[in-house]
């Protein structure tokens, strides 16, 4: 992916400094183990990357707000987001370990976790085992209408995270279906999310615009890897101009009604409106 690169846990902490340096507000960690294995074992581990780079960021820059992706899926051997038993996902054993992922992170000093997985009742699992361990103020950024997309190619293979066999549909939403979005969303909600997310962005800017017309939460829009490829590559071809396209689209995600943007213009964005 053009300009984004892997930070091991002690490289973090000077990246960090930068973006906060830019006046970007926050983070969105994603961890990467030395070693997958069936229940994705590592995603908790105290001595995990994300935990490790949560402490490191801490340190060097205070003030940047931290947001941990919660999911199994860089982590299990299936590179499915949950456990599997007999070919399918266990969706209430992989909740508790993904309330146990949470859990982990908040002790690291993480002010976010994010549940990505797309598993039903993830939200409640998560809640609950923060409050029982008094971590009421950390925030939930709930993964809440995240589609089966064609645009997550180039995460995925820069995450190592592509699934074994078979694919996500089966938990991740089908893109012809907007009214579900507005479903899943409101189930979120209900199960305590503080924030809830549409996942690709670009794609979904109506499934944006329907959540902000019907809900009052903050919303957050992921202008995922394939977007973010498909214009640099365009740009690379001759066939725009990046910088202008970049801000079209980032106006874009934000006219459609969106709080919180994350993407990987990030850095670019904020330099040229910093200056």
């Amino acid at each position: 992916m053009a300009d984004c690169f892997h930070f091991s846990p002690d490289k973090i902490a000077a990246e960090a400094e930068q973006i906060a340096s830019l006046r970007i507000p926050a983070v969105l960690l994603f961890g990467l183990p030395d070693n997958k294995d069936p229940s994705g074992s590592e995603a908790w581990a105290d001595d995990g990357p994300v935990h490790q780079a949560v402490r490191n960021i801490k340190k060097a820059a205070p003030d940047l707000l931290v947001i941990t992706d919660i999911c199994l899926c860089a982590y299990t051997d299936s590179g499915h987001c949950g456990v599997t038993k007999n070919g399918k996902i266990d969706n209430d054993a992989t909740c508790e370990l993904l309330a146990k992922v949470a859990l982990s992170h908040a002790q690291a000093g993480a002010d976010i976790v994010a549940p990505s997985d797309m598993m039903d009742g993830r939200v409640r699992y998560i809640r609950q085992c923060l409050e029982q361990n008094g971590f009421q103020d950390t925030l939930i950024m709930a993964y809440s209408a995240k589609y089966a997309s064609a645009f997550y190619g180039p995460f995925r293979d820069a995450a190592e995270s592509a699934p074994a066999f078979g694919d996500r549909k089966g938990y991740q939403m089908d893109p012809a279906n907007a009214r579900q979005a507005m479903a899943e969303i409101e189930l979120d909600i209900a199960e305590g999310a503080d924030i809830v997310m549409v996942k690709p962005a670009l794609a979904f800017l109506d499934v944006i615009y329907r959540a902000r017309q019907r809900f009052d939460c903050p919303i957050a829009a992921y202008n995922v890897s394939g977007e973010y490829m498909m214009l640099n590559t365009a740009a690379e071809a001759g066939l725009l101009e990046k910088l202008p396209a970049m801000f079209e689209t980032l106006h874009s995600i934000k006219r459609a009604g969106a709080d919180i943007i994350i993407t990987y213009f990030a850095k670019q964005a904020a330099r040229l409106l910093t200056k």
